[in-house]
């Protein structure tokens, strides 16, 4: 009977080891006393051994007849003393988790969340270059996912066997802006039969041309974030690095386009739960499973700090200024982002744009900030103006009759203002028409079929309405000066447009006599100053023209 009970214990104990080995697995919990997943861990542990400790608890009673019945009652009273000592230790655990996570609250520390994110005022035109039209990128997550499936729909060879990953992750990739996407087997079955050899290729789309590309690798891909047992992300790295807590990981390319998982490490600055913040990041190669960890990323990276990370700390910067009383009562100098963000490309880098409001909800915002992904550099920019969703607005409003959805506008130098740039999509998510509209004066919108016809018609109006001066500040653009040789006609949906070629020129620029009433009693012989956006092809379109 003793050993059967020693067998037992034995068993149990193994069983409970089994358990605990299937739980870690597959929630992956760090092992770090930071991390609510380890204390969570702790309390199920506990909790686990509570009940097994009942249930025998339970058994013995069982083989006790009172009045020639078994009982079926437990009494805390009567319990074991290792369970009242798991009971004891499951409540302390408790208070214990409620007072950290009190303590760590901004309640408490509402100065050192307010220094979380450290904040640089800045001049808009001083910092963001006046945009280059053919450098804008005109894709949004939605329409890039779009453009992926459309490709990969057109792969024969790999169509039926692998589908694309929902990520989209936006990088600077060769100076360009792009948005790159993995694959994943397109069920269980083609998993077994494509694992040997991973992934065998990638999407990259380039944001300026629209064009996707499937770029092929010779080995195949083999640790993903939607990956099984060992070769998933998460469990790989978890694995390698235990006390490590990890944000999102997203996928980059190096300059030789190298597919390699950012795994941005977390860590609690405030207390043993706040202050979430990121400390440098394990890099893994997606194709061979390599890591390696940095606390300085290597230049190429462009996803450390993540977006949602940025957005939480400016809202403590903005909120705590006086204190946490008064951001919930007085609200003096209280101030708060937008409800969504967007991608900027500078130099190398991307930086998160959101606007900056007041708590009153005004629909107006103060200035926006541009904050780099990589190092966390934040840039404050006052600017009153239109909120991106006003914004929004003002452009749908002017394609009411389309029924066109405005995306989530970029925010860009045109003219030496700040402007709100948008696609205009219709129920297909398909980009039909381009708008820009003035931050400072939101009425002042302005729509084309390209970008730069849209930004020729914005620079107008903005001088219509006395914003600029003339041509002052147009972006993009060069002049020709000269006698005009030849100057045609042609009515193009419904406007007049006028091609005027200058001696000793074989191009002509095209200039529209809406925006430019000038073109309509220009004659050959006339000295003018055409400026144009310069191109390919023996037509440019121009901007403006002037005599003399």
């Amino acid at each position: 009977m003793k050993k059967n009970k020693i067998l037992r214990n034995i068993i149990l104990v193994l069983a409970a080891i089994f358990a605990l080995g299937v739980y870690y697995y597959v929630t992956l919990p760090a092992i770090n006393i930071h991390s609510s997943g380890t204390w969570g861990a702790i309390l199920v542990i506990v909790a686990a051994l509570m009940l097994l400790s009942a249930l025998k608890q339970i058994q013995a009673d069982r083989k006790s007849p009172v009045e020639g019945m078994n009982t079926f009652h437990f009494d805390f009273k009567e319990s074991t003393l290792v369970f009242k000592l798991l009971g004891i230790l499951l409540i302390v655990l408790i208070g214990a988790y409620g007072v950290g996570t009190l303590l760590s609250s901004p309640f408490f520390n509402a100065a050192k969340y307010q220094r979380l994110l450290t904040i640089e005022e800045r001049e808009f035109t001083d910092d963001i270059r006046q945009v280059d039209y053919k450098t804008i990128p005109l894709l949004d997550k939605d329409s890039a996912s779009l453009l992926g499936n459309r490709k990969m729909g057109s792969m024969v060879d790999m169509v039926s066997q692998f589908e694309v990953v929902d990520d989209y992750t936006q990088i600077n990739y060769k100076g360009r802006p792009v948005r790159i996407a993995t694959l994943m087997y397109a069920d269980l079955i083609k998993w077994f039969t494509n694992r040997s050899d991973g992934l065998p290729a990638y999407l990259l789309i380039d944001m300026v041309t629209q064009n996707v590309e499937l770029v092929r690798l010779e080995e195949g891909i083999k640790y993903t974030t939607v990956e099984h047992f060992g070769r998933n992300l998460y469990r790989h790295i978890r694995f390698h690095y235990p006390t490590y807590m990890f944000a999102q990981a997203v996928m980059e390319i190096n300059e030789e386009g190298v597919p390699y998982w950012i795994c941005p490490r977390l860590v609690k600055t405030i207390g043993l739960f706040g202050g979430v913040d990121v400390k440098g990041a394990v890099l893994v190669n997606a194709i061979t499973g390599e890591s390696q960890y940095y606390e300085e990323v290597p230049p190429w990276v462009d996803n450390l700090y993540p977006a949602d990370l940025i957005v939480a700390q400016y809202d403590y910067y903005g909120m705590y200024h006086n204190g946490f009383l008064n951001s919930l009562f007085g609200q003096r100098d209280v101030t708060v982002t937008t409800d969504d963000y967007n991608y900027i490309a500078m130099g190398d880098d991307v930086w998160v744009y959101t606007g900056v409001t007041s708590t009153g909800g005004d629909q107006s915002n103060i200035g926006f900030i541009l904050t780099n992904q990589r190092t966390k550099e934040s840039h404050f920019y006052s600017c009153a103006g239109a909120t991106e969703h006003s914004a929004m607005d003002s452009a749908e409003g002017m394609l009411q009759h389309l029924k066109y959805r405005a995306t989530f506008p970029l925010l860009l130098n045109v003219g030496g203002q700040p402007t709100y740039f948008m696609a205009m999509k219709d129920n297909a998510q398909l980009v039909k028409k381009y708008a820009m509209v003035n931050v400072r004066q939101y009425q002042v919108v302005a729509t084309g079929d390209t970008v730069a016809e849209c930004e020729q018609n914005y620079l107008s109006m903005l001088s219509r309405n006395g914003v600029v001066d003339g041509s002052a500040g147009l972006s993009g653009t060069e002049t020709a000066e000269g006698v005009i040789a030849e100057i045609r006609s042609a009515v193009l949906d419904g406007n007049t447009v006028y091609f005027i070629r200058l001696t000793g020129d074989d191009m002509f620029y095209s200039v529209s006599a809406v925006d430019q009433p000038l073109a309509v009693i220009l004659n050959a012989g006339d000295r003018v100053t055409v400026t144009y956006h310069p191109g390919q092809g023996s037509i440019l379109e121009g901007v403006d023209v002037a005599l003399g």
